[in-house]
């Protein structure tokens, strides 16, 4: 597996389907309603990508296994969260069609070893709590719980 950087078509592409992804998530969540949660999921995006592919810092890759088109790793080196030695996993995401076969692990390694090839020291990420696969995948390579967020409706 490996890393490359994305032609202009496949970011416009890669970036509608992450705010789209994003806003879904935020919904689902129940954290805002869907209109609120698409412009949240724009106005971040807007923020952390001000010059698109080409902002400083934010790192998005596309994952190639054996020369084929995978998935997507988008990376923040440093991240935002207030630790200049700490590399932010925005987004990976494996293709459908590509799941069970590792490469999820497989990116995890690849976005730790660019972190550290920048002098990052710690890679951080959020994860939905209903997302039990990628829990376990970030339990089993050694991610620690940072914080949680709880909610009950009433």
């Amino acid at each position: 597996m490996a890393l490359r950087l994305p032609a202009p078509d496949e970011y416009e592409a890669f970036i509608a389907k992450a705010t789209a992804g994003y806003a879904a998530e935020i919904a689902a969540s129940g954290a805002l309603p869907a209109e609120a949660a698409e412009q949240k999921a724009r106005r971040d995006h807007e923020r952390l990508l001000p010059s698109g592919r080409d902002t400083p810092g934010q790192l998005i890759f596309r994952l190639t296994a054996d020369g084929e088109p995978v998935g997507w790793l988008w990376l923040a080196v440093p991240g935002e969260q207030g630790d200049p030695d700490m590399a932010w996993v925005n987004l990976v995401e494996v293709d459908e069609s590509f799941r069970g076969r590792g490469y999820g692990r497989e990116a995890m390694l690849l976005a730790e070893a660019e972190a550290r090839s920048r002098g990052m020291r710690s890679v951080g990420l959020n994860v939905h709590g209903s997302n039990m696969v990628a829990r376990s995948l970030y339990t089993s390579l050694g991610y620690d719980v940072m914080t949680q967020q709880l909610k009950k409706s009433l």
